[in-house]
Parts: structure tokens; C-alpha cells; sequence
């Protein structure tokens, strides 16, 4: 399969309010979910395109609360971005399944776990961590 760059490329651009934000927020959503088949296919994954979806949804589940529009746009950039990697095979497959399918919660700990470590465990969560 050869890799044409430009295939899903789109210029980045922000939303001029909430119901515009919205609707490509939605569109998005529809594009991971309807490409979970072929992520299934391109990558030889063992899951299911349920499964894939399943996790796509918890993806976009957990930003359902986010209400800054700057925020909300930083978000769509990297997810599209992430879903432009992943349909050009621009990805290994331990990628899509550490990335796509892990859960990325982390247990809470508290301060003296915290310090008792030496380190805060949030300066250590890479910034470029996948969709959101």
C-alpha cells in the first residue's frame, strides 16, 4: 500500500463558536468510527471493530466536559492529526494498540506517594499524549 501524504490533510483552522466546534467535533467522530474496520484490516489487529469503536468512543468520552473553544480546537488538530497517522499506516501496530486501545487513566496517588517517588507523576504525562 503506498502512502499519498495528502490524503487526509486539512489546514488547520479554529471555530467560530460552540455549534460550529460541534459539528466538526461530530465529524470527526464519525470518520474514527467509521474507519474502524480498515484500522482493523491495516494493522491485523486481534480486536474487533466493536472493540476499536468501543475504545474511540471512551477517547472522545472523556473530553465531554471540556468548554474552552480554545481547548476544544487544540483537541480536533491532534485527533485529526492522530487519525491521519493511523490511516496512512504512518504508525507501528503497537502503537494503535498502546495509544488507541490502552486505557490512559492512571491511578490517583497522593502527595506523600508523590513525594515519597521524588517526582509529580503529572510533569512526567507527555504533552503529545494521542485524541482526546
Amino acid at each position: 500500500m503506498t502512502t499519498i501524504p495528502a490524503r487526509l490533510a486539512k489546514a488547520t483552522r479554529t471555530s467560530l463558536g460552540s455549534q460550529e466546534s460541534k459539528r466538526r467535533v461530530l465529524s470527526l467522530y464519525r470518520e474514527w468510527y467509521r474507519s474502524a474496520p480498515e484500522i482493523c484490516a491495516l494493522y491485523a489487529l486481534s480486536e474487533s471493530p466493536a472493540q476499536v469503536r468501543h475504545a474511540i468512543r471512551a477517547r472522545f468520552e472523556r473530553n465531554r466536559n471540556v468548554t474552552d473553544q480554545r481547548a476544544i480546537d487544540v483537541l480536533l488538530i491532534k485527533s485529526h492529526q492522530d487519525f491521519q497517522e493511523t490511516m496512512n499506516c504512518w504508525k507501528q501496530t503497537d502503537h494503535v494498540l498502546g495509544i488507541l486501545l490502552e486505557p490512559q487513566d492512571r491511578p490517583q496517588k497522593t502527595f506523600l506517594q508523590k513525594f515519597y517517588e521524588g517526582r509529580d507523576e503529572e510533569a512526567v504525562i507527555p504533552a503529545a499524549s494521542g485524541i482526546h
